[in-house]
């Protein structure tokens, strides 16, 4: 997006709420004629670490502080009457249309190069999948428990406080933000790049962490039965971002395993229930 969206989050989003959650921000700005952007930080690296160095996960400490600070993020939005309004905007149902399409021609190129790589049962699971789409997108269209969600929400855009609780971690590259369901931030930090053994291991508790995290914080009527119905609606769809990530020239060493790691999840979680 060339940073035309970055800076939007900073002047519409970051602006728009209490500080703490992000990096500071002291100047922003995007140039339509020239493409040229800019974003000023404060200076984080002595207070700040990344907790590892890809594709190393964090702790399940860390991940908490990571997963709770997200919970923090977007519980400040939740269902704010600013969304879609003078922040971010919904997609109608022409639009979703016109993005499951796009896939579609995406996921045809995906699947002619893999060839007998692509399995007959994940082609049936993509056949299904873009075939009951309008009826899963109807979760989005309710535009009940919707947030903004970061996009590229995994553990190394984190930066974790030094010394502190997790009230001092921030949230960085905000390029892909949107406002949608919170569980698709969590379903692609977890479900996206964690092999079975360390998801099955944490990802239960961190969904429980974000929970909490949410009601501690004022959300009200979205239990955690809610949050694991839409964790594996999240998964299910996430299974589309390995062709979005061929599609614009990820390498396949990233979206290969990608691929692999998601649609493992997908079996653990019992998503393919959602296409019936």
């Amino acid at each position: 997006m060339g940073g035309r969206h970055e800076v939007a989050f900073y002047t519409e989003v970051a602006s728009a709420m209490p500080a703490g959650y992000v990096p500071r921000c002291f100047g922003s700005h995007w140039d339509p004629d020239t493409g040229a952007w800019h974003l000023l930080f404060e200076d984080l690296s002595e207070s700040h670490f990344v907790a590892t160095q890809w594709p190393l996960p964090p702790t399940l400490a860390q991940c908490e502080t990571i997963v709770r600070m997200r919970a923090r993020f977007q519980a400040a939005w939740w269902d704010d009457a600013r969304l879609g309004v003078t922040v971010g905007a919904w997609r109608d149902a022409s639009a979703t249309a016109q993005s499951v399409k796009s896939l579609e021609d995406q996921y045809a190129s995906f699947a002619d190069d893999l060839g007998d790589r692509l399995s007959t049962k994940r082609r049936d699971l993509y056949a299904r999948l873009f075939d009951v789409a309008p009826r899963l997108s109807a979760r989005y269209h309710s535009r009940r428990h919707m947030t903004i969600v970061q996009g590229d929400a995994h553990v190394w855009n984190c930066f974790l406080p030094r010394v502190g609780g997790a009230d001092g971690a921030k949230l960085f590259d905000w390029d892909a933000w949107r406002i949608d369901v919170g569980s698709d931030d969590l379903a692609y930090m977890m479900a996206i790049h964690w092999c079975p053994d360390l998801r099955l291991r944490f990802e239960g508790h961190l969904l429980d962490c974000y929970h909490d995290e949410l009601v501690a914080r004022g959300v009200q009527d979205y239990d955690r039965t809610a949050l694991q119905e839409d964790y594996r609606l999240s998964v299910l769809w996430h299974t589309t971002t390995p062709i979005w990530h061929r599609a614009v020239g990820i390498p396949p060493v990233i979206w290969w395993n990608n691929l692999e790691r998601i649609h493992l999840a997908v079996d653990d979680l019992g998503c393919r229930d959602l296409l019936t």
